[in-house]
């Protein structure tokens, strides 16, 4: 029987691994948010790709495709856009900002300001930018991919729990394996123009293969012993003595959507309780406000997904 969920993913995997080497698991995460309708945050250390994978998976799904560069001085109007006045019209035009393009990559978000920032709060949760009375819809298939390194702090903005909140998924990227890494040098060690080049012969994700691989998605069952799971994990979060602040009823969604499509992408049509422990270390690590205690103690908010993953019961 035909799968729609595995197909999809394999075409996006086939086409980012001519660009990007070793990094299949971090582009299952950027398929399941997507299949998931949910924006993604891509963090790590300075020079593992978070940038390339974002472009070559913004590249690969076609449609606009805009970037941003996050710094001090980002305003608002420099992503959502400007009134200007029109001479000829006598009246003043809106003239719209990279936001309304079908993905946006937000470059180091973390070093933009909280004013700008906020700018992107109404576009991810209601996928409309409201300014000067008036309502602007997005594209449907808007995206926000956004990056940040978590080892630097001078010159930065932390982002706000609400911001945090709206990503579906945080993906952690880390140093890559031996084998990988070689490939890399390898690869592209000889070329000295310095930025890695993305092919311009990508394929481009075909469309209706996104809908039925949504579609099919919808379809994966859900018991009402697995919701019960969620809701133990969450009432978990919220209650545990290091967690200040536990997961929202939002991050809670985002545990079944996203569980519904690995389920998928396993070939089952059921959602098992590892699969939201799969999605889990995806959705919930950046969602926690660790306590003082836990930051003083050297606790980390992975840490803390696995213990409360450790110790809820699953259900039979």
């Amino acid at each position: 029987m035909t799968n729609e969920i595995i197909e999809f993913e394999r075409a996006v995997q086939t086409q980012m691994a001519r660009v990007m080497i070793g990094s299949a698991h971090a582009i299952r995460a950027l398929v399941v948010a997507l299949l998931a309708r949910g924006h993604v945050l891509i963090q790590g250390a300075p020079g593992l790709g978070k940038t390339l994978l974002a472009k070559t998976f913004a590249k690969v799904m076609g449609g606009d495709f805009e970037r941003v560069q996050g710094t001090a001085d980002l305003m608002p109007s420099d992503i959502i856009g400007v009134h200007v006045y029109d001479e000829s019209q006598k009246k003043f035009e809106f003239r719209r900002g990279p936001l309304f393009a079908d993905v946006l990559l937000v470059d180091e978000i973390n070093r933009a300001g909280p004013k700008t920032q906020s700018a992107l709060l109404e576009a991810m949760e209601e996928r409309q930018v409201s300014t000067e009375r008036e309502l602007w819809p997005l594209p449907a298939e808007f995206l926000v991919v956004a990056t940040q390194n978590p080892y630097e702090f001078e010159g930065t903005y932390p982002l706000p729990e609400s911001q945090l909140d709206r990503f579906m998924l945080r993906l952690d990227l880390r140093y890559p394996e031996a084998a990988a890494e070689h490939e890399i040098l390898a690869r592209y060690g000889a070329d000295l123009g310095g930025a890695t080049p993305i092919p311009t012969d990508l394929r481009v994700a075909d469309r209706a293969q996104l809908i039925a691989a949504r579609a099919r998605a919808a379809q994966v069952h859900v018991s009402d012993s697995l919701l019960a799971y969620v809701l133990a994990l969450v009432h978990a979060s919220r209650e545990h003595p290091r967690i200040a602040l536990g997961l929202s009823t939002r991050g809670a969604l985002a545990l079944v959507r996203t569980a519904r499509v690995v389920a998928g992408l396993r070939g089952s049509d059921f959602v098992a309780a590892d699969d939201v422990k799969e999605v889990a270390r995806w959705v919930m690590p950046h969602r926690l406000s660790l306590s003082a205690q836990a930051i003083v103690e050297g606790d980390s908010d992975t840490s803390l997904v696995d213990s409360l993953l450790g110790t809820t019961p699953v259900p039979r």
